[in-house]
């Protein structure tokens, strides 16, 4: 954990750089101390079925989504949604500069007793490092 994903609307398709972001999410997120790096993954979800406001225009949207594990203070996961919303609008700013786009964010705790896992990244990465 944390899993990041970005549901985008088929009209970014070569627009939105979503490896360009995902690259700067694994650094912020990794940065940030909170998260094992072994654990960070992104997707992006294509929507091609969609409509936004009136539809009369060149509309586009991108919904982030992170999902972390429980167990953390609401002032950490704050700090976390806060320095990540400013990485993911510095990214979209070119973009939303030149066309409709709306961006949002929200994070999500994940409930303890309902959030299973198995993963033997971290593993495979501390024996990198050792």
């Amino acid at each position: 954990m944390p899993h990041f994903i970005a549901e985008y609307t088929n009209n970014l398709e070569a627009q939105a750089d979503l490896p360009g972001l995902f690259e700067k999410v694994h650094a912020n997120l990794g940065a940030s101390g909170v998260f094992p790096l072994g654990g960070i993954r992104s997707r992006g979800v294509r929507l091609d079925t969609w409509r936004m406001a009136d539809g009369k225009h060149d509309y586009a949207f991108v919904h982030m989504t992170l999902k972390v594990g429980s167990g953390r203070d609401l002032a950490t996961r704050e700090q976390v949604a806060q320095a990540l919303f400013e990485v993911i609008t510095e990214h979209f700013a070119p973009l939303q500069a030149q066309r409709l786009l709306a961006i949002s964010f929200e994070m999500t705790e994940l409930h303890p007793q309902l959030n299973f896992k198995q993963n033997n990244v971290h593993a495979f990465l501390k024996n990198q490092a050792g």
